[in-house]
């Protein structure tokens, strides 16, 4: 399988501002926006694998940077969701360090090679310090995506 780009993955309809107090109202908004968008045949079904995931251990990766995630076996393409949030968020993450960007990933639970492609690529990605700050000083989706279409 040729490796996809991350912004084949993005949708504008998906690149949010958050304005929320805590993970799980940054996460419930992000999902409802998710949904809102037709990706989702089930927002609450996704908001609870999303939340149960959490609990194994915190998806903040450190740098300011969290990557929620849920595969489940009713869906047939991977999507990512990017919530910017107003200001900084606990997370508990890795690093201790509040998250203020946020990349959910969801897909079919089948696909585990595409997953592992798409992680890595991601996080790869949000490595790169530049990067963060111009996410973090975008206001349009699109080119937000375009920083993308390389990796």
């Amino acid at each position: 399988m040729m490796k996809m780009p991350l912004s084949h993955y993005m949708d504008p309809r998906l690149i949010v501002f958050l304005n929320a107090d805590h993970r799980d109202s940054a996460l419930h908004q992000l999902v409802h926006v998710i949904y809102q968008a037709g990706k989702l045949k089930d927002e609450e079904l996704f908001y609870r694998a999303i939340i149960e995931r959490e609990k194994i251990v915190s998806t903040g990766i450190g740098m300011g940077v969290a990557i929620p995630h849920a595969k489940l076996p009713a869906y047939d393409h991977f999507f990512i969701a990017i919530g910017i949030l107003q200001k900084p968020v606990d997370w508990q993450a890795l690093d201790e360090a509040p998250v203020r960007l946020i990349f959910m990933i969801g897909g079919p639970d089948d696909k585990q090679t595409e997953y592992l492609q798409l992680l890595s690529s991601l996080t790869q990605a949000i490595k790169d310090e530049d990067k963060r700050k111009k996410l973090l000083n975008s206001t349009d989706p699109t080119d937000i995506i375009e920083l993308f279409q390389t990796i």
